[in-house]
C-alpha cells in the first residue's frame, strides 16, 4: 500500500517572527527537513502545503512538492484539509502528517508509526505517555478529519473522538517531538 506524506507549513510563525518554513535549523530549511524524514521513510513524495510567504518557499525550496492554502490564516485545520484533498486525487491508502516546525522528527520515527499502515488506521507518536507527531491518518479517515479539523487544532478532535482506535507507537527513542516556536530555540542557524 502506498503511504503519502503531509508537511503542514502554511502558517506565518506569528510568535516565532517569520514563517517557519523558511527558518534555517542545523544546515537546512525546517520546510527541507520534513520533506526529507518523510522521503528517506520511505512515503510517497511528500506533498508540503503552504500560506503565508507561499511565493518565497517555493522559491527557495523548488524541488518540493507543493498545495497552496488560500484560507492558511484560519489555523492549521484549513491546511490539513487543502493537503488531505490534494492526496486524495492519488492513491495512497494512508498519510503521515508532519509539521514544519519539529525537526526532531525522524525517519526511523516515521518508519515506526507507518509499519502497519492501512486505509483504516489511525497511529501516533508516543513520547513518554504524550502523543504526538508523526501522525498517520488511513484513508478511510481523511473526510471525517477534514470535517472535524477547526482552527488549530487540525485532527486532534478526530482522533480524540476515536481514541479507542488509535495506536500509539512509541518513538521518544527515535526522535523528539519539541517544537521550535521562538527564535532562541533554534541553536544552529544554517
Amino acid at each position: 500500500m502506498e503511504i503519502a506524506g503531509l508537511v503542514l507549513a502554511a502558517g506565518a510563525g506569528r510568535r516565532y517572527g517569520m514563517p517557519k518554513a523558511l527558518v534555517a535549523h542545523r544546515g537546512d530549511l525546517l520546510v527541507r527537513r520534513a520533506a526529507g524524514a518523510l522521503r528517506e521513510a520511505g512515503v510517497t513524495e511528500p506533498v508540503v502545503v503552504v500560506g503565508a510567504e507561499a511565493a518565497r518557499v517555493r522559491a527557495i525550496a523548488p524541488e518540493l512538492t507543493f498545495v497552496e492554502n488560500p484560507d492558511w490564516a484560519t489555523g492549521m485545520a484549513s491546511s490539513l484539509r487543502a493537503g488531505l484533498a490534494a492526496l486524495a486525487a492519488g492513491p495512497a491508502g494512508a498519510a503521515v502528517v508532519l509539521l514544519v516546525d519539529m525537526p526532531g522528527v525522524t525517519p526511523a520515527a516515521v518508519r515506526a508509526i507507518a509499519a502497519d499502515a492501512t486505509p483504516d488506521a489511525l497511529v501516533m507518536g508516543g513520547y513518554d505517555g504524550r502523543r504526538s507527531h508523526p501522525v498517520l491518518l488511513g484513508r478511510e479517515h481523511w473526510a471525517g478529519v477534514a470535517r472535524s479539523a477547526t482552527g488549530d487544532r487540525g485532527a486532534r478532535e478526530y482522533l480524540r473522538a476515536h481514541a479507542d482506535r488509535v495506536r500509539v507507537v512509541p518513538v521518544g527513542h527515535l526522535a523528539d517531538d519539541t517544537d521550535l516556536d521562538v527564535p532562541e530555540q533554534v541553536t544552529d542557524h544554517a
